[in-house]
């Protein structure tokens, strides 16, 4: 791993990190052709893909229904147990964020609120290429269900076989998945984004995946909602000289395994605990199962972190945005207040990061690549839509048009403020004051801008916005 040893008075740069963009130019590139490709020739393209990024010739896409009812009969009694507490546990953290509509009424009885509505249907993406992960197909499902969403369609890249893990299968039935295709990479995403003759389109698509997924996820961004452009796993240790180095070691292994590409970070204070972690990765290597992923990761993308003092290395934590946070440290609950950014956090020795992965509750879609100081880990809130309700009554109006004129005069929107004056002249003089003959030979201008002192505003004041003007 490289170290940075960071002096009295030095801060942590995110050039130390050396970051590089989740997605690349050369991979954005091809991502766009795959999804103008799926666009014009819809399911030929899905197959010819298929047999060309996955090694399979498919016919139908679709999981048939019957072998999602059968699921839970082709794995073994524990894992069942396992899927069904961890849903459990993930559905009741998901449910305590569940947003309800709310109205409020003032005194003059205009009624205000918030009208929050599921999306009709979410596509979730689930890798399956360096390995399976029945646990994302929970993290992304449930949620969604708790929100309400009617139709949470999933895609996954077919196995050699052109089948599906039977452990991803059972985890979609848990999780009340309702459709199942085997489709992956850019061309799922193209899929689910603008839908082809096999598969609806949907209107929110979520879940992590490989560089070109969240290529295309951004690219169609904006033609439908994503989550997150997520990009490989991270994990940052912070450590003080309580910690136990073979403990530490063995969670940054945690997430080096995922991918060669997966970050791992230890921030400590403690040059001694640093040097035994060192040691303990070693020991631990020599007997991983994944050792090459592992190792790559911790060679290329792992980062020791020597702060001279606490302050400064929880500076440097909130630099580095991670993914996954982990506290080791004697006061770790105490740190939680000074941790601006990250996108889960995990307290204490005994909080292992795994937990998080699987069965605690709270969601493991989580921004990546330091985006933890501005977004969020995927919720309930990822698959609703809010819209404001606004419904006036005479007496509110009378109150609130005024002001709205005024503001409307001062920059310089006629219509803004004639649609206010109109209604205060139908409240005042009734229906035949406001009829088109009638209007045809008022003054408009003194209906919509009735007072003048609103003119004292510098900039466009006094004068409508000329056409196509940017104010």
């Amino acid at each position: 791993m490289n170290t940075v040893i960071l002096l009295p008075g030095e801060r942590l740069t995110v050039s130390n990190l050396g970051r590089e963009g989740a997605v690349s130019a050369k991979i954005t590139q091809a991502a766009a052709n795959i999804i103008d490709t799926v666009r014009a020739e819809g399911d030929a393209a899905l197959r010819r893909y298929a047999a060309e990024f996955d090694g399979v010739d498919l016919t139908d896409f679709r999981v048939p229904q019957e072998r999602i009812d059968t699921a839970l009969e082709q794995v073994g009694a524990s894992l069942i147990a396992a899927l069904e507490k961890a849903a459990a546990q993930i559905r009741d953290f998901h449910q305590r964020q569940v947003r309800q509509s709310w109205f409020t009424t003032r005194a003059d009885g205009t009624l205000l609120g918030v009208q929050v509505t599921p999306v009709r249907a979410a596509g979730i993406y689930v890798p399956g290429g360096r390995a399976q992960y029945p646990s994302t197909v929970l993290m992304n499902a449930i949620p969604a269900k708790v929100a309400g969403v009617e139709r949470v369609v999933m895609v996954t890249p077919p196995q050699r076989d052109g089948g599906i893990s039977p452990a991803t299968l059972a985890a979609a039935k848990v999780a009340g998945v309702d459709e199942i295709y085997l489709v992956g990479g850019a061309q799922a995403v193209a899929a689910l984004a603008y839908g082809t003759e096999s598969i609806p389109r949907v209107e929110k698509i979520t879940g992590p995946g490989n560089a070109y997924v969240a290529a295309a996820k951004r690219l169609v961004s904006g033609d439908v909602g994503i989550d997150m452009i997520a990009g490989p796993s991270e994990v940052c240790v912070l450590a003080d000289a309580s910690a136990e180095a073979a403990v530490v070691a063995a969670d940054l292994m945690a997430q080096a395994e995922h991918d060669p590409l997966a970050a791992c970070y230890l921030v400590t204070e403690s040059p001694e605990l640093a040097r035994g972690v060192e040691a303990a990765l070693e020991v631990l290597l020599a007997q991983s199962p994944r050792a090459e992923i592992t190792r790559t990761s911790l060679t290329d993308q792992g980062t020791i972190v020597i702060a001279p003092d606490l302050a400064t290395a929880i500076d440097a934590v909130n630099t580095i945005a991670p993914e996954h946070l982990e506290l080791h440290c004697a006061d770790a609950l105490g740190l939680v207040g000074s941790i601006r950014n990250a996108g889960a956090i995990f307290v204490g020795a005994w909080s292992s990061e795994p937990l998080g992965d699987y069965v605690a509750g709270p969601n493991h879609t989580l921004p990546t690549g330091g985006t933890a100081q501005f977004s969020s880990p995927l919720s309930v809130d990822d698959f609703v839509t809010s819209s404001s309700v606004i419904c006036y009554t005479p007496q509110g109006l009378l109150a609130d048009a005024p002001a709205t004129q005024t503001m409307a005069q001062a920059e310089g929107l006629w219509a803004h403020a004639l649609s206010a004056g109109l209604r205060r002249r139908l409240i005042d003089e009734g229906a035949p004051a406001v009829a088109t003959k009638v209007l045809a030979e008022a003054d408009l201008t003194v209906i919509a801008w009735p007072d003048d002192d609103a003119a004292t505003v510098a900039y466009g004041v006094g004068r409508p916005a000329a056409q196509g003007e940017v104010r």
